[in-house]
């Protein structure tokens, strides 16, 4: 699973001119899945996704996550973020997790933010979307969840 996680004062989804979802200050996260992925990344993500510590607190430190400033989360699926770009100029996406499978645990990983106690939007999975965004800092952080103990 790759993470990329954008610090907000809004963003939103569009689809074939119709906005399908909106927050304001919060998390823009697009999320893809790699066919490693297992459903035990999505408790990972939702935690990474709920409690980084990127907004900035009284003293003007990243010390408060999306929580602790009430913001809300706007997930994205990006089945792109599994693409492989080293050789070639073309990226390749054998490592995508197919879409049938994906979905589901797009919507897991948005319903495990939610739980979280975070208001979260999602983007429409398999959908041209036009995401828009108002990035603030601009603060970005890209995580990729470590491989799993053997």
């Amino acid at each position: 699973m790759r993470l990329v996680i954008q610090r907000v004062r809004s963003a939103s989804v569009t689809v074939a001119g119709e906005v399908r979802a909106r927050i304001g200050v919060g998390l823009l996260v697009l999320v893809g899945f790699d066919v490693d992925d297992a459903r035990d990344c999505i408790a990972w993500g939702a935690d990474k996704v709920a409690n980084l510590r990127i907004f900035e607190d009284q003293q003007g430190k990243m010390n408060r996550s999306v929580l602790d400033v009430t913001g809300g989360v706007l997930l994205v699926p990006n089945f792109t973020l599994a693409g492989d770009a080293h050789k070639g100029r073309r990226p390749s996406f054998d490592r995508a997790m197919r879409p049938e499978h994906a979905e589901p645990m797009f919507n897991a990983m948005a319903d495990a933010i939610a739980a979280a106690g975070v208001p979260t939007q999602r983007g429409v999975f398999r959908a041209e979307m036009l995401v828009s965004l108002e990035n603030d800092g601009p603060i970005t952080i890209v995580l990729d969840r470590p491989p799993a103990p053997a």
